[in-house]
């Protein structure tokens, strides 16, 4: 994995940053996920706002999510206060749920997240699964019968094009094991540039991240302090070994996992 490079944000801190693409810019090692179930659209844009004035400069949303209208007020809000430069200074990820999960739903769907972000290109576009269900408004969970096959190669194509278009500076998926990348880059002109997905220390994903690596392909972390659960236990906020090496180092316990991924990231 390419070894970061830093800038300087507008804030005080500096924000490190990972190549990934030569057609895109580097992506910063830290980012915001916005989903937030139930959604509160000014508790969201809030959230996002104060981000960015801490220091925060990449932005995941989704179709799903339904924060992309959020996001890209913040966005605007945030150039209007002078938090940051422009739009540019911001990098913005989103991705496309399985109901438009269809070729030609592909290039409609990202002009409908452009539009609800008021912007004329994101960063990154990612399939949020690769996963197909009957074309409609995105829902979660998916009701099994309307689960589909997925027609990886039209879709593809299709992501593709989005990129040719300069509508997705980069294109990437999410939730990918080794198996559905190595059908993807069997028959893919532009490889997928990030793979996002869940990684911490009691999911470490050691065999994708070691195939990613091997592809040239950028692993991303979501859920670094734990994913979902049907307990209310988090395995890595409420791991004692954490606690001894948080206590250890003079540091919280969520400093611990972020460190982690954030070095893992940095390795050869």
């Amino acid at each position: 994995m390419a070894s970061p490079t830093r800038r300087v944000g507008t804030s005080s801190s500096e924000i490190p940053e990972f190549p990934v693409d030569p057609a895109g810019r580097p992506v910063p090692a830290v980012g915001l996920g916005t989903a937030s179930f139930p959604f509160v659209e000014d508790d969201v844009r809030a959230a996002v706002l104060a981000a960015l004035e801490l220091g925060y400069r990449h932005l995941d949303t989704a179709s799903l999510y339904r924060s992309e209208r959020a996001v890209g007020e913040a966005v605007a809000e945030a150039a209007r206060l002078g938090i940051v430069a422009s739009r540019e200074e911001v990098f913005v990820t989103t991705k496309m749920w399985c109901s438009q999960c269809h070729p030609e739903l592909v290039l409609p769907s990202l002009k409908e997240s452009l539009q609800n972000l008021q912007m004329n290109y994101v960063d990154l576009y990612l399939l949020h699964w690769p996963v197909a269900a009957k074309p409609g408004e995105p829902q979660f969970p998916i009701k099994r019968e309307d689960i589909m096959p997925i027609d990886l190669s039209g879709v593809w194509r299709a992501m593709e094009e989005c990129h040719r278009l300069g509508l997705a500076r980069m294109i990437g998926v999410s939730n990918f094991t080794t198996k559905k990348l190595q059908q993807l880059l069997d028959i893919a002109e532009i490889p997928p540039a990030v793979n996002q997905v869940e990684m911490n220390p009691t999911w470490q994903q050691k065999r994708l991240s070691e195939f990613c690596k091997d592809k040239g392909i950028h692993l991303t972390a979501y859920s670094p302090l734990g994913g979902q659960s049907m307990s209310m236990a988090n395995p890595v906020l409420q791991s004692e070994v954490l606690q001894e090496v948080a206590k250890a180092r003079g540091k919280s316990v969520a400093q611990v996992p972020t460190r982690q991924q954030y070095l893992s990231m940095c390795l050869p």
